[in-house]
């Protein structure tokens, strides 16, 4: 039986000495996450001045918000940063328990809020929570637990108990996807799906068995599409969206627009042309591109670069982890790194027309609450494994 005192924060205990322990956060991790918002502040103030002059009459209305929810998301990453990674590994199948009460709460009339044909949100107050971005964190703590737990059976020899324990755990998140999948939201099971079976891979699944399974979740991904008009659309107009580029093709034209008139070095922060309403989503799916044509390639370059500096040091802190025998803080640290790595990738993928459009937002930069908060509860996950593994490997 879980001990509710064992859930006490470092912060709140009264002996200091673990706290005191822990050394500084790893410096690149750091500076990258915090630059990446940073960027993100000022390229969301650049994207949305003109609609939010329009809408409400303040230019810098979302500005405002996201510098509120960067403020909750720091607040809310502090708090995580002080819970040892023993503690979300305990807690890790009621966090699981606690995405698919939400995922179905999202569905009840009247409790889930509909935008833009979607049911992906919860109401509290003025603010709507996006509960898929909870799901995706939680999931992920959850398989960590889980591979530290049958990470012997995932590696026998024994094709029958090897088989089971890879099955339990992806049928597990087939329900996720499913649920997911009813919002709409095939972007967060796409990412969610990569992201866990990247942590199987790494935990040392026979290849055999880890083919058949990316076969299958291949195949099923390519079912799912082609039995939706909506999602074989969004799949095939990607391939040529100068066929329409009034209608389907609309947002990915004005994307590569965007994009190409950049150049080199951009056309200087502010000056985009293509958010001035053209460029739909300009402030949240689609910020990259604005980047692109207000910043240039050099804009680009910085960005990619930041991107692959934070899931290079969230595999040296996953690899130290392993080899301390923190097995969960191993998984866990992988399979945050492949969170970010996969989702910014798809995001700029959509952006520069070379993936389908999967409504997914920059990681750390894109307009919206829920993306940037649950992010940054991430990324104190993955620097309270830094600073333990570095401590002298105590999973707390």
């Amino acid at each position: 039986m879980l001990n509710v005192a064992q859930l006490t924060p470092t912060w709140a205990k009264t002996s200091g000495e673990a706290r005191n322990a822990l050394p500084f956060p790893d410096p690149w991790l750091l500076i990258t996450v915090l630059l990446l918002l940073a960027l993100g502040l000022l390229m969301v103030t650049s994207a949305s001045m003109p609609m939010a002059d329009r809408q409400t009459g303040q230019p810098f209305y979302f500005l405002i918000r996201q510098g509120a929810f960067v403020l909750i998301g720091l607040l809310a990453g502090g708090l995580v940063f002080q819970i040892p990674t023993g503690q979300w590994r305990q807690i890790s199948p009621l966090l699981l328990l606690a995405a698919l009460v939400l995922l179905t709460l999202v569905l009840i009339p009247g409790i889930g809020r509909e935008v833009n044909g979607s049911l992906r949100w919860i109401g509290v107050g003025p603010i709507n929570i996006q509960v898929s971005e909870l799901a995706k964190l939680f999931a992920l703590i959850y398989v960590a637990g889980y591979l530290q737990r049958r990470g012997a059976e995932l590696q026998t020899a024994d094709f029958r108990t090897s088989a089971l324990a890879l099955f339990r755990p992806m049928a597990v998140l087939g329900v996720l996807a499913v649920l997911l999948l009813l919002e709409p939201d095939f972007g967060s099971v796409v990412v969610l799906m990569a992201a866990a079976m990247g942590m199987v891979f790494l935990a040392g699944v026979n290849l055999w068995q880890f083919g058949t399974l990316l076969f299958g979740t291949s195949a099923i991904m390519a079912m799912l599409i082609a039995s939706s008009p909506y999602r074989r659309a969004r799949a095939l107009n990607f391939l040529n969206p100068w066929d329409d580029p009034f209608g389907k093709g609309f947002q990915l034209v004005q994307s590569l627009i965007a994009i190409g008139r950049g150049e080199w070095t951009g056309v200087g922060l502010g000056g985009s042309v293509q958010k001035l309403f053209y460029l739909p989503e300009a402030h949240t799916d689609f910020l990259f591109a604005v980047l692109a044509e207000e910043l240039g390639l050099i804009g680009i370059l910085t960005v990619v670069a930041l991107f692959i500096t934070l899931v290079w040091r969230a595999f040296i802190i996953g690899q130290r982890a392993e080899q301390l025998g923190m097995k969960f803080s191993a998984w866990l640290a992988y399979g945050l790194g492949l969170w970010f790595g996969i989702q910014s990738l798809f995001n700029m993928g959509v952006n520069m027309g070379v993936l389908p459009t999967k409504g997914l937002t920059l990681p750390f930069m894109s307009y919206g609450g829920s993306s940037v908060v649950v992010m940054c509860m991430g990324m104190a996950l993955l620097l309270r494994i830094d600073v333990e593994t570095r401590a002298g490997g105590n999973p707390g």
